[in-house]
């Protein structure tokens, strides 16, 4: 049976697609961007999705009956690119998502963030949110996890909050990683190279034979779309990559250098499908998809929660407790 969820900051939706994989029906997704909410009307023309902020989203009509209250909360209190200002900036929601857990009262919650937010200026600001979650009677742990763990071709570290209730809590287990699962960017972006007559996309592939650098989405405030600052730059040079810009279309037959990615070649390394489309212009659908959370690390994680919801544990025996903390 579909387990009940609703998703705020949906985004493009990453997060969203791999619960759903997972076994989870969205019975609301909340998100403020218009092109983003575009995007996954067009995908998935069943959901309910609600362009809204989340200051003015309530979750009362669904008390008792949801099952995770998933989201990926902005990034830019805590991120090295930011102020870091943490509880400090008007940025931060997650004292609405605690808000939105009191009201409908889910069987497990599931919020992303950034590494940043493991940084010892934050630790007081991370015991709170445990402490208001246990006030609300869940088990919460939070874990480092690297999306190559799970068959992303890119490292991507992402900070991750689950919290269950009991009795519930002692079957969730953490998601074994499995990192020999990610391919090279060049076995993944082959064909997509080639698709343009491009001569050269044999020998490319073979020279992108790692993995991608954390790509970088950006905000409005961001001038354009790129592959992120000089470190990352460098990173994707390795792999044959030039990652000052996102282009429209794949290399012609008579193309000489090196390559940039596609929208849809940066939506490929994040995980998502193919046929998962993006509305709206070059940097427009780009940042979507760079801010977007890759499906196959949602659906890894959001499984152990529905097993753990289900009665049904499996995998290693690493699970929440009440420490609270666990960043290997």
């Amino acid at each position: 049976m579909s387990l009940t969820s609703i998703e705020i900051c949906a985004g493009a939706g990453g997060q969203a697609l791999g619960l759903e994989q997972a076994g989870f029906k969205h019975v609301a997704l909340v998100e403020i961007e218009p092109l983003a909410c575009a995007t996954l009307k067009a995908n998935r023309p069943d959901w309910n999705v609600i362009e809204s902020d989340v200051h003015s989203f309530s979750a009362k009509k669904y008390a008792g009956k949801i099952d995770l209250l998933a989201g990926g909360v902005p990034c830019p209190p805590f991120s090295v690119a930011g102020r870091q200002l943490g509880a400090d900036d008007e940025r931060d929601l997650f004292p609405e998502a605690l808000r939105l857990v009191s009201e409908c009262k889910p069987r497990a919650v599931m919020l992303e963030n950034v590494k940043g937010i493991f940084y010892p200026k934050f630790k007081e600001y991370r015991e709170v949110i445990l402490g208001k979650l246990q006030d609300m009677g869940y088990r919460t742990c939070w874990r480092l996890i690297h999306a190559n763990d799970y068959g992303v071709s890119q490292l991507r570290p992402r900070a991750l909050l689950v919290a269950i209730r009991e009795p519930w809590a002692d079957a969730f287990v953490w998601p074994e990683p499995h990192p020999s699962d990610a391919i090279s960017v060049g076995e993944l972006l082959h064909d997509a190279m080639a698709a343009g007559g491009w001569s050269g996309a044999d020998a490319w592939a073979r020279r992108a034979d790692g993995i991608a650098p954390t790509i970088v989405g950006g905000s409005k405030k961001h001038g354009g779309a790129d592959l992120g600052p000089t470190r990352s730059r460098k990173a994707w040079e390795a792999l044959g990559v030039d990652g000052k810009g996102i282009v429209d279309e794949a290399p012609g037959s008579g193309f000489e250098g090196m390559p940039r990615l596609t929208v849809k070649m940066a939506a490929l390394v994040q995980g998502f499908p193919p046929e998962w489309n993006f509305s709206g212009r070059k940097t427009a659908a780009y940042r979507q998809v760079g801010n977007a959370f890759p499906p196959p690390v949602a659906r890894a994680v959001g499984t152990s929660i529905k097993e753990a919801l289900n009665g049904q544990p499996s995998g290693d025996v690493t699970r929440c407790s009440r420490a609270g903390l666990d960043a290997r």
